[in-house]
């Protein structure tokens, strides 16, 4: 096999000579062999982290010893990183962490991996290296673990979830039986895994193109109950998917049914305070128009309503929630109607109200917050000017 382009490029060619018997290693092989793009770079290879650091140094590289305790650096060339990593061997697992020692053994490091997808390994001779079969279960569309299913996961609970996620880009339709009966058996280990890897996990599922069969397949075997219990069927994501909506936080949002705890399952996650403020947002759907809504003032209102809202939600985006609420109802001209992009900006600020002469205090925020409602009740198309004379007409009746 002749050597991939993305294996000719400088940085990879500077590890082969640094590194004698290197191999690019996992996701980037798995991809190049699939006729994806190849984004992250990851080659391993036979000597101590401590060595690899040095010898990539002195090939020109600077090194970031960024996971050492792993065995792994981040090598930088010319902005580009490629992460190196030392041959390992488990020593102990506890279904969450592992400690490995150094070995020289490729299929050795190969056996230690998840799936067998990949656990494929290129050197610079274009060598395809598949001690497990990788190569056919990605031609067949199969998402295999590498040996013992059930061991793998003792080893590493997560794998249970990256199962989902590596079956909803590369398997079929069918996954593989042994995985599925063993990953069934695992869920009460997945209470021992952090928030943090289970939201990162969940979120990368969430950006495949397509993951309702996946997220079914969790349902059956009991871990989307384990993880996201408060998800909704799979179906929800229908209208979402047709739209080409690829954004895991709002495909979240339309998993979720009305009235989902936000706080609680923020909270469980880890979520950020954007996601968490973004979630809320997109959950605003009692203020959404109904399908067959058509009043441009009242879905003017709307967005702008929205938008007055200060987080990152679109209305488009609000009502593909609502939509996934109301399945019988068809959301689709409405969206096709609504114009994209954020509402009409409410066209006052405290500024106005001190130029009419307005004392500073919190008497300027009650005006507005009045001339606000009154700017949305009437379709939020009064103008700068027209919203400046109720200004002045309410400063006046309470003046008088």
């Amino acid at each position: 096999m002749s050597l991939p382009d993305y294996l000719q490029a400088e940085g990879p060619r500077r590890v082969f000579a640094a590194l004698p018997g290197a191999r690019a290693v996992g996701g980037c092989v798995r991809d190049s062999l699939a006729g994806l793009p190849v984004r992250d770079l990851d080659m391993a290879a036979p000597f101590v982290p401590e060595e690899i650091a040095r010898r990539l140094k002195e090939a020109g590289f600077r090194v970031f010893e960024t996971g050492m305790s792993h065995g792994t650096v981040t090598a930088l060339l010319n902005g580009v990183p490629i992460e190196v990593t030392s041959l390992r061997r488990d020593v102990t697992t506890d279904g969450r962490h592992a400690e490995v020692e150094w070995t020289t053994d490729w299929d050795e490091d190969a056996g230690r991996r998840d799936f067998t997808i990949n656990a494929m390994s290129m050197g610079a001779d274009g060598v395809l290296h598949d001690p497990f079969g990788g190569q056919t279960d990605l031609a067949g569309k199969r998402v295999r673990f590498v040996g013992d299913a059930a061991q793998r996961l003792r080893e590493d609970y997560l794998r249970a979830l990256r199962f989902f996620r590596f079956h909803a880009r590369y398997g079929g339709e069918t996954p593989d039986p042994v995985a599925v009966q063993a990953i069934s058996q695992a869920v009460p280990g997945l209470a021992r895994l952090s928030a943090e890897r289970v939201w990162s996990e969940l979120k990368r599922l969430l950006e495949a193109p397509d993951p309702r069969a996946a997220l079914r397949l969790m349902a059956e075997t009991g871990v989307l109950p384990a993880v996201l219990p408060e998800a909704g069927e799979a179906s929800r994501l229908d209208l979402a998917l047709e739209r080409g909506v690829m954004d895991a936080l709002l495909r979240l949002a339309i998993l979720l049914p009305a009235g989902t705890d936000i706080s609680a399952l923020s909270t469980r996650l880890r979520l950020s305070g954007e996601e968490t403020a973004r979630l809320r947002a997109l959950h605003a759907i009692a203020d959404a128009p109904g399908p067959e809504e058509r009043d441009p003032a009242i879905l003017r209102r709307f967005r702008a309503a929205v938008r007055l809202r200060g987080e990152a939600a679109l209305p488009g985006e609000i009502l593909l929630v609502a939509a996934a609420e109301h399945p019988g109802r068809d959301y689709r001209p409405l969206l096709d109607h609504l114009k994209p992009g954020l509402g009409p900006a409410f066209p006052l600020q405290g500024r106005d109200a001190l130029g009419l002469g307005i004392p500073p205090g919190p008497r300027i925020g009650v005006l507005l917050g009045e001339v606000r409602d009154w700017w949305l009740a009437a379709g939020a198309s009064a103008d700068h000017a027209a919203c400046l004379q109720k200004l002045r007409e309410l400063a006046e009746r309470d003046a008088s």
